[in-house]
């Protein structure tokens, strides 16, 4: 069970997207509404909130409430800092997070400002820490019979993802080195180039790898040139060496670089727009592209879930739902209340 602020219904780890969820459109500012609530959370084994910290306290939703109601619920707090700590009651929105704790500055052109990711990734990787506490609650309460609550948060999850960064300024105690674009700070040649029609992305890890490149390229001659015979070589002289691969690769297109060094053991990509990417044939081949019936939308195509099982074929069942549509399902088939009294209460303002 999912309570949200902004009258959308939306659970993890699914955030937002919503598909194989039901949607129960409920006031809790009712007491009834309140009734109902607190019913669903004796059954439910997961309650998941993204209130500022004792926002839901008013209304009998706080964990200590539902705690002893249903001592084995696994309640999940959503925020942008956590339940304690000076930031604890500011609201948390992707971009600011990014922003403060250190995403943001990394991110751009080595010589641009800073700029955000192009989708909202404090937020996704922060349902995905907070999808894997509950799995891991969920286990831990297999074990002593007892639910928890799960203090999760962006800023907490933002500097957890800052990994190898984090870990090596902590350790030298300097200021990092900024940003890098497509660039690694010391791996050339590492970034991408533009071609005829758009961009491709090289990593040329070592100095063999970098003997593949040349050769790929047209220009063998470059794995003995004393400026670049090593990685720190080519370090040293960066800007030379991605000039020279640039003037080559903007002389082909990208798909004919691709085949180029199809098969050469050299890392490469195509760097795809979104369209490119959804049609992309192994995106396709993954069947990480969906079809399913929309009650409202007729037929709509989503992305696929992307874990594949041996033992399981999960998917997407059912579409988003709309606000309020398993309203009688839910309170009919779980709490068995009859269709006189959801009406009644629908009457009342207490349903959708």
């Amino acid at each position: 069970m999912y309570i949200a602020e902004d009258k959308t219904a939306f659970y993890l780890p699914s955030i937002k997207v919503n598909r194989n969820k039901k949607s129960l459109g409920l006031s809790f500012q009712h007491k009834s509404g309140v009734e109902i609530l607190h019913k669903l959370a004796k059954e439910c084994d997961v309650l998941v909130e993204n209130y500022l910290p004792g926002g839901l306290k008013k209304y009998g939703m706080d964990y200590e409430t539902l705690q002893k109601i249903n001592p084995k619920l696994i309640y999940a707090s959503i925020t942008g800092y956590g339940q304690t700590g000076p930031y604890s009651n500011r609201a948390g929105y992707d971009v600011m997070v990014e922003a403060e704790m250190g995403l943001m500055h990394i991110t751009g052109a080595r010589d641009g400002a800073p700029v955000k990711v192009g989708v909202a990734v404090t937020d996704l990787t922060t349902g995905l820490y907070t999808s894997n506490a509950i799995m891991a609650a969920l286990i831990a309460r297999g074990r002593t019979g007892k639910g928890q609550h799960i203090d999760a948060c962006l800023s907490d999850c933002q500097v957890a993802t800052l990994s190898n960064l984090a870990s090596s300024a902590l350790i030298s105690g300097q200021k990092d080195s900024g940003r890098w674009g497509t660039a690694h700070p010391s791996i050339v040649p590492y970034r991408s180039y533009k071609t005829q029609d758009g961009d491709i992305l090289f990593g040329g890890g070592n100095d063999k790898l970098f003997g593949v490149l040349s050769d790929r390229l047209g220009f063998p001659e470059w794995k003995t040139d004393a400026r670049f015979v090593t990685n720190s070589d080519r370090v040293q002289h960066r800007a030379e060496i991605d000039s020279m691969i640039e003037n080559t690769t903007a002389q082909k297109t990208t798909q004919e670089w691709l085949d180029i060094f199809e098969g050469s053991g050299m890392p490469y990509a195509a760097v795809n727009d979104i369209q490119g990417t959804l049609n992309h044939k192994h995106v396709l081949a993954r069947d990480m592209v969906t079809e399913v019936e929309h009650p409202a939308c007729g037929p709509i195509k989503l992305v696929n879930t992307p874990i594949k099982y041996s033992e399981a074929k999960p998917g997407v069942r059912s579409p988003p739902p709309t606000l309020g549509q398993h309203t009688d399902e839910i309170l009919g088939s779980i709490l068995e209340y009859s269709e006189a009294d959801i009406a009644r209460l629908k009457d009342e303002g207490v349903l959708s």
